[in-house]
C-alpha cells in the first residue's frame, strides 16, 4: 500500500475517534484557536483600518506595522512568549502569536477596501449633505466590504496553517498527529494530519470565497455584469459609423 493509502487508512481507523486525542477533539481545538485569534485580531485591526481608510491618515504607520508583524517568525514568537509568560499561560501565548499573525491581513483589508472606492462617489455623498458617519456606514463600508472579507479570508487561512505549531507546546489541534508522528517515523500519521489541515483550509476558503462574492453590493454586481455588453455595443457602433 502506498503512503497516501496508508494515510487514508489511518484517518478512517475507528481508533481515531476515541481518547483525548481523537480527531474530532483535535479539529475542535484547531477551529477554536483559529476563531478566537481572528476575532481578537479583528477587534483591534478592523476599526483601525477603517479609520485609516476614512481619514487617509496613518497609512504609512499601518504598512510598517503590518510588514514588521509579517516578518516575525510565528514559531519563534510562540516559544519566546511561552518562556516569558510561563508554562501556566501557554494558551494565552499561543493566542497572542496567532493574533499578531492575523492583524496585518485584517488591517490591510479594512483600509484598502475604503481607499479603493472612487473618491467621486464619496464627494457626491458629501455634496448630498451626508455627515461623515453617514458616508462611512452607507457608502464606504458597503463598497469596501468585499476587500475586507478578502482580508478576513487571508487572515483565517494563515492562522489555520499556523495553529499546527500549537502542538509543539502541547495545545492539541490538527498539528498534533504531525508533531507526534515525525519522531516516531509514522509518516502515514504525518500525511494524515497534513491532509486534515489542508482539507480544513480548503473548506474554509470556499466558504469565505462565497461570502466575499456575496459581499459585493447588488448595484456593483449589475454594473460589472453589464460593462462587457456596453463595451461590445460601443465597439459595434464605432465599427458601423462611417469613417471621416
Amino acid at each position: 500500500m502506498n503512503l497516501f493509502g496508508e494515510a487514508i487508512a489511518w484517518l478512517t481507523d475507528p481508533a481515531r475517534l476515541e481518547g483525548s486525542y481523537a480527531l474530532p477533539t483535535l479539529l475542535a481545538q484547531h477551529v477554536g484557536y483559529t476563531v478566537v485569534s481572528v476575532l481578537v485580531a479583528a477587534v483591534v485591526a478592523i476599526p483601525a483600518g477603517w479609520l485609516i481608510g476614512h481619514t487617509g491618515r496613518g497609512r504609512e504607520v499601518a504598512v510598517a506595522i503590518a510588514g514588521a508583524a509579517r516578518a516575525v517568525p510565528s514559531f519563534g514568537l510562540l516559544v519566546l512568549l511561552v518562556l516569558l509568560l510561563g508554562v501556566l499561560r501557554i494558551p494565552e501565548a499561543a493566542v497572542v502569536t496567532f493574533v499578531l499573525l492575523a492583524i496585518p491581513s485584517l488591517l490591510a483589508g479594512a483600509y484598502t477596501g475604503i481607499e479603493a472606492i472612487d473618491r467621486a462617489v464619496v464627494d457626491a455623498a458629501r455634496a448630498m449633505g451626508m455627515t461623515e458617519r453617514q458616508i462611512f456606514w452607507r457608502v464606504e463600508l458597503p463598497l469596501g466590504l468585499p476587500l475586507l472579507v478578502g482580508g478576513i479570508r487571508s487572515a483565517v487561512l494563515q492562522v489555520i496553517a499556523t495553529v499546527t505549531i500549537a502542538a509543539y507546546v502541547n495545545l492539541g489541534g490538527l498539528g498534533w498527529p504531525i508533531i507526534q508522528g515525525i519522531p516516531l517515523r509514522r509518516f502515514d500519521q504525518v500525511l494524515g494530519g497534513a491532509l486534515l489541515v489542508a482539507a480544513l483550509a480548503l473548506v474554509v476558503d470556499l466558504l469565505l470565497a462565497l461570502a466575499q462574492r456575496a459581499a459585493v453590493p447588488a448595484g456593483v454586481r449589475v454594473h460589472r455584469a453589464t460593462r462587457p455588453a456596453r463595451r461590445a455595443a460601443a465597439r459595434s457602433e464605432a465599427a458601423a459609423s462611417p469613417s471621416a
